[in-house]
């Protein structure tokens, strides 16, 4: 028997066939085009299930359930998306919705929280039990796993790591507090950090890796204009960096999870994010002198996260 996972984002739904070696053997892919009717988006993903099926070369009799990753928040007991932002869903009825159009078991979760559980069914947390994932993109998205089974709290509403307060009375947050970490330790952060010295330090080598327009900056050009020995350009990376170690050493002092991986796109940088991070928790952490010690590294799955952690799902 075969699983399958869905990724539902406010762009793309991208489903994909797991095979019991969580190898994706088939995939299918459709737009979102959130925000419309749930009832529109959920046809859609029955086509995406379709292709995927089809694409592997298996039939849905050889699927066993179908798991699905969703912006927002979860009901595990109804399976109602309670609230969804970026799809702009209110208490939509999804498990009730998809089941009765693919006649299988159907669960959801929180499209971080799959992300994380994929990591640690295939991944970077792979033979592990406790792993908490934590993506630097436009926010900071975060999924925990405890012994196997995705943290979601009581409500359903559990593991927002990226709206906990690292700077009190800091830089506004669109969550309604002040000096969130998503606020510091974001892409969107480091962006809006990079603009801020170019502007102050004209003559900084950023300019140059920008183009000469500060439209043009991305998570990249702090550090492409550090490895050009721009002074400014590394005030820049180290200030982000300990911003992202902060939040870090936070989730380890909470969880001591096995394993605590990072991904999104600054994560090309490699150890030259990584190698500060762990030092700095090396120095900070409360379990400094434990035996055993969190493993802080790189997300291995990228896209793929997503799919195989909701097809593992099985609440």
């Amino acid at each position: 028997m075969y699983r399958i996972g869905v990724d539902l984002g406010g762009t793309n739904i991208s489903v994909g066939v797991v095979d019991g070696e969580f190898n994706i053997i088939g995939r299918g892919k459709m737009k979102t085009n959130a925000p419309r009717p749930a009832e529109e988006i959920f046809a859609d993903i029955a086509k995406a299930i379709e292709l995927a099926v089809d694409d592997a070369g298996v039939n849905m009799d050889e699927i066993s359930v179908i798991g699905v990753g969703t912006p927002g928040s979860v009901n595990k007991e109804t399976g109602c998306i309670d609230y969804s932002n970026n799809l702009k869903f209110d208490k939509v009825p999804a498990k009730e919705m998809l089941e009765s159009i693919t006649g299988k078991p159907c669960f959801f979760a929180n499209d971080a929280s799959c992300a994380a559980l994929g990591e640690l069914y295939a991944g970077a947390g792979k033979g592990c039990q406790n792993l908490v994932a934590v993506t630097l993109g436009t926010g900071v998205g975060s999924g925990i796993v405890i012994d196997g089974k995705v943290f979601r709290g009581a409500n359903s509403a559990g593991g927002e790591i990226g709206h906990t307060v690292i700077n009190v009375n800091g830089e506004p947050c669109n969550c309604g507090r002040n000096g969130c970490w998503e606020r510091y330790a974001s892409a969107t952060a480091l962006i809006s950090q990079t603009k801020v010295a170019m502007e102050e330090y004209p003559d900084s080598k950023m300019w140059n890796c920008a183009g000469g327009k500060l439209e043009n900056v991305n998570g990249r050009t702090a550090f492409d204009a550090m490895r050009m020995g721009d002074e400014i350009a590394k005030d820049v990376v180290d200030k982000y960096i300990y911003y992202v170690a902060v939040g870090v050493i936070n989730i380890i002092n909470v969880y001591q999870p096995d394993v605590l991986c990072i991904g999104g796109g600054i994560c090309n940088e490699g150890e030259t994010l990584l190698a500060p991070i762990r030092k700095y928790c090396e120095e900070e952490r409360y379990s400094k002198y434990a035996e055993k010690q969190t493993v802080i590294c790189r997300a291995e799955l990228g896209n793929d996260a997503g799919v195989i952690g909701a097809a593992m799902l099985d609440s």
